[in-house]
């Protein structure tokens, strides 16, 4: 008998496979449920005062979930993964371009959530143990690949269990720790001397989480109606994003940190710190080493299930050194990822055909959507770096639309 393809790496998800709002709600919540974001919560409150960091939360969030959003409502209408998507958009062999960059990040921040538990629970814990803080690395890895591996089943049991304890224990430890701090909230906010912007923070808020959001296909192919994978992403993601930044925020304003876990453990309040610092990380990272498992097997021709164990002992075995290395390069990923998105949503919506064609055989490579990444991804890093005026993932996608629709129609 044939192995069934319990993961649908090579075609669209059935509607008999398909999940309802609720599910969808916690899967895409808990994706956003990502540590990392609270060190740009903790950024934003330097450069900015309380208005100035809900206007960037409000226009970044805007950007984000339109972006994440229609991303969502093509997965869902589909049933096709990015990478299934990307096949049709970029060309067989043009598809391996977005699919290894996703696979990329996701397996690097992978890494980076691992050290972000161990690290700060073995030095806690443990007085900064190194063998300590490498088994909970590995502990946390096995864990962690481990409900990738099993795919959307168990994705979906860890965000039914995280999404409610992450959120609930969270925000009551930021309140008690606004109670406890000197002055109100906004007062805190208010001694900020920076000069960010709304605009600069605004595109913080895009590039703190545009690298998981272009992987957003990958789970809403899974929901039932197309408005349901878009709704789910555009709420879910501002909800979850907003309160990762508030969470950095406060860690930043009141014990001088970036991250829940040192509100709590000041509060006293250890065991169940370490219980929504494993659960937030763990939401975020089975959903990265998901989508990077669909990426590479994509590039191989494995299946989805190998290559999560393959990218899972390396992330793995390289999470420490992630950690000290790779977020550095996140700014360049950032600004290079947004282009895919754009990408994969002109290529569905100008040939909406083709992809419930089940005799279409797409190119080989479309020259003009590889094109268009990689030019889209020279334009946001210059605007990254000051280069150029704006926000990065807005000048990265107007960029590679023009050159996308230019190869079209030279490639005709």
């Amino acid at each position: 008998m044939a192995h069934k393809d319990a993961d649908y790496q090579s075609c669209a998800v059935p509607q008999s496979e398909r999940r309802g709002y609720l599910t969808m709600f916690m899967i895409m919540l808990g994706f956003t449920f990502f540590s990392a974001s609270m060190w740009t919560g903790q950024v934003l409150s330097n450069g900015l005062d309380f208005s100035g960091f809900m206007g960037a939360l409000l226009l970044g969030g805007l950007i984000l979930g339109l972006y994440t959003g229609v991303l969502g409502y093509i997965g869902a209408e589909s049933g096709l993964s990015l990478d299934l998507l990307a096949v049709r958009s970029f060309g067989v062999k043009g598809s391996y371009l977005p699919s290894a960059l996703i696979a990329f990040t996701q397996c690097g921040w992978f890494g980076v959530g691992l050290a972000m538990f161990a690290i700060p629970v073995a030095k806690a814990w443990f007085g900064d143990d190194q063998m300590i803080m490498y088994a909970l690395v590995v502990l946390a890895g096995i864990c962690m690949t481990a409900s990738a591996y099993y795919g959307i089943k168990s994705l979906t049991i860890i965000s039914y269990v995280a999404v409610p304890c992450v959120a609930i224990l969270g925000t009551a430890a930021m309140i008690l720790a606004a109670q406890q701090g000197n002055g109100t909230f906004i007062e805190n906010f208010a001694k900020s001397t920076s000069d960010m912007g709304i605009i600069g923070g605004a595109g913080l808020v895009i590039g703190s989480f545009v690298s998981g959001g272009t992987a957003t296909p990958n789970f809403t192919r899974f929901a039932k109606g197309k408005w349901n994978g878009f709704w789910t992403t555009v709420v879910a993601f501002f909800i979850g994003n907003s309160l990762m930044f508030f969470f950095g925020a406060v860690a930043n304003i009141y014990v001088g940190g970036n991250d829940i876990f040192d509100v709590m453990k000041n509060l006293g309040m250890f065991w169940t710190a370490i219980l929504v610092l494993g659960l937030n990380i763990w939401t975020t990272n089975d959903n990265a080493i998901y989508s990077t498992g669909l990426g590479l097997a994509n590039i191989t021709g494995l299946s989805k299930r190998s290559m999560v164990l393959a990218s899972g002992v390396l992330g793995t075995v390289a999470a420490v050194w992630l950690y000290w290395n790779f977020c550095g390069y996140l700014s360049m990923l950032n600004a290079t990822l947004p282009p895919i998105g754009i990408i994969l949503a002109l290529g569905y919506f100008t040939h909406r055909e083709d992809y419930n064609n089940p005799d279409y055989v797409p190119v080989c490579v479309n020259f003009g959507a590889v094109l268009g990444v990689i030019v889209g991804a020279v334009v946001g890093n210059l605007t990254s770096n000051g280069v150029l005026s704006g926000v990065p993932a807005i000048n990265a996608m107007v960029t590679a639309a023009i050159i996308y629709f230019i190869g079209g129609k030279i490639q005709k």
